[in-house]
């Protein structure tokens, strides 16, 4: 399934898409798409659903996050090896956490916004995971049995704040509202199948910038999910985003940042696509 919520920001409606790639209405079904929905119980009572029967969403709507109640939002540091090499920084013996707030959290197609004082904004596509099942300690085989599915995600980061100004974490250059643009959809993971299998690309004002796909992570998801979950308690609607391939406006020379007015585009073979305006606050 590919779960979706579609309306005006703070007035969104739970949805899916179907197999002909029309949004099906789900309000008759759930209030809203909500960690609940995300749980072994609430998919298998949404997978039962004939969806040609739910009313179709005309137009073109915009869409926010695919579910909402996200409690903890991880992001993962240097996580493929060509990332790294740009970096100019050693292949981490650990995974590299760091935490985004969740009010960066926005629609995959809404704008970004440049923080006041920025210098250094840059792009990141990435592979989120999404939480379906409490995880505590959880081994690496187990793993996988706690996800409800994926996602897309542009961890938009400030890189003056996240590294001149940062005061030793990375954290501050990677939470500031829209920051954190999702979706479009969530894909359960039994349609993703393989998760270390998918293909990732970003373009900045239609030039290709990032190409690469999940098996060149350093830790795949199933290490990052057992990983994490012996870092802290992960509950359903938790989002684990997990890292980028090489291309990020940091590694060029000179580097490149975006500005008011660039657009961001980004997707996957699996995932869908994002589309963001880039525009000073």
């Amino acid at each position: 399934m590919k779960l979706l919520r579609h309306g005006p920001a703070g007035h969104e409606r739970p949805g899916l898409l179907d197999s002909d790639g029309h949004i099906r209405d789900l309000s008759s079904v759930l209030d809203d798409i909500s960690p609940a929905t995300l749980s072994p119980e609430g998919l298998k009572s949404l997978r039962v659903l004939d969806a040609s029967k739910l009313p179709i969403v005309h137009g073109n709507p915009r869409l926010g996050a695919p579910w909402t109640g996200i409690g903890t939002y991880v992001g993962i540091g240097l996580n493929y090896h060509d990332h790294a090499a740009e970096a100019g920084l050693p292949i981490p013996a650990e995974p590299i956490l760091f935490a985004k707030w969740v009010s960066c959290i926005c629609g995959p197609n809404d704008d970004t916004l440049l923080p006041n004082g920025s210098t250094k904004t840059d792009w990141e596509v990435e592979l989120a995971v999404v939480i379906g099942k409490e995880a505590r300690d959880v081994s690496e085989h187990e793993a996988l049995d706690h996800v409800a599915g994926y996602c897309l995600a542009n961890d938009v980061s400030e890189r003056s704040f996240q590294i001149e100004r940062s005061g030793g974490q990375w954290s501050k250059g990677k939470g500031f509202d829209t920051f954190g643009p999702i979706g479009p959809w969530l894909v359960t993971a039994e349609e993703v199948g393989d998760p270390q299998q998918i293909d990732l690309w970003l373009d900045v004002n239609g030039q290709r910038m990032q190409t690469g796909n999940t098996r060149d992570m350093i830790f795949s998801c199933a290490q990052l999910v057992s990983y994490c979950s012996r870092v802290m308690t992960l509950r359903p609607g938790d989002l684990i985003t997990t890292g980028t391939p090489s291309g990020v406006g940091m590694g060029m020379k000179p580097p490149r940042y975006l500005n008011s007015g660039d657009v961001v585009e980004l997707g996957s073979n699996v995932l869908g696509r994002q589309r963001q305006r880039v525009k000073s606050r």
